[in-house]
């Protein structure tokens, strides 16, 4: 498996989701992708797909669980232990499904990565040391610094929605 590329930077902020979203078949061929490279309990794997699309694709266990009971009844999968303790693990059928399905299973959660171009990424540097300001503002300021903050904010909301309103003139 090819090595995972940098999480886009997000700046404590979740970027614009251009990523797509998660389609039939992508929570089997996830579960069976990190099951590949060992056993994992279905908390993990959920934590796995999370981290591996950066946070873009977080399947509920309302989704991983139920496929990892069709997986277990293709016999492609198998539990290991009972209750908390448990963990999945391929079987030799699943190895061999994986192999030979290997475009199905090569990595699904890329696709829902979100591409966040140079511009984006800037802006929500900015949102960071704004909200950065805010704070110092909030914890140190005077009453009258905090009400003209907050008519700041207001402005800045104000026209950042005036300025989509205008249309893109490029």
């Amino acid at each position: 498996m090819p090595p995972m590329p940098p999480p886009p930077p997000t700046f404590g902020f979740a970027p614009p989701p251009h990523g797509r979203k998660a389609k039939r078949g992508d929570v089997r061929a996830a579960i069976l992708a990190i099951l590949a490279e060992g056993p994992h309990n279905g908390y993990r794997i959920i934590q796995e797909i999370g981290e591996r699309s950066h946070g873009a694709w977080r399947p509920s266990p309302g989704a991983v669980y139920p496929a990892l009971q069709q997986l277990s009844e293709e016999e492609l999968v198998q539990q290991i232990g009972e209750g908390r303790k448990s963990r999945f693990e391929l079987t030799e059928t699943g190895h061999s499904y994986v192999t030979e399905h290997a475009e199905e299973v090569d990595a699904p959660w890329e696709a829902m990565i979100p591409q966040v171009d140079e511009e984006v990424t800037e802006l929500f540097g900015l949102a960071q040391q704004t909200t950065a300001a805010l704070m110092q503002v909030a914890q140190t300021g005077s009453p009258a610094q905090v009400a003209k903050a907050k008519q700041i904010l207001t402005d800045s909301r104000r026209s950042l929605y005036l300025l989509l309103a205008e249309g893109d003139e490029g």
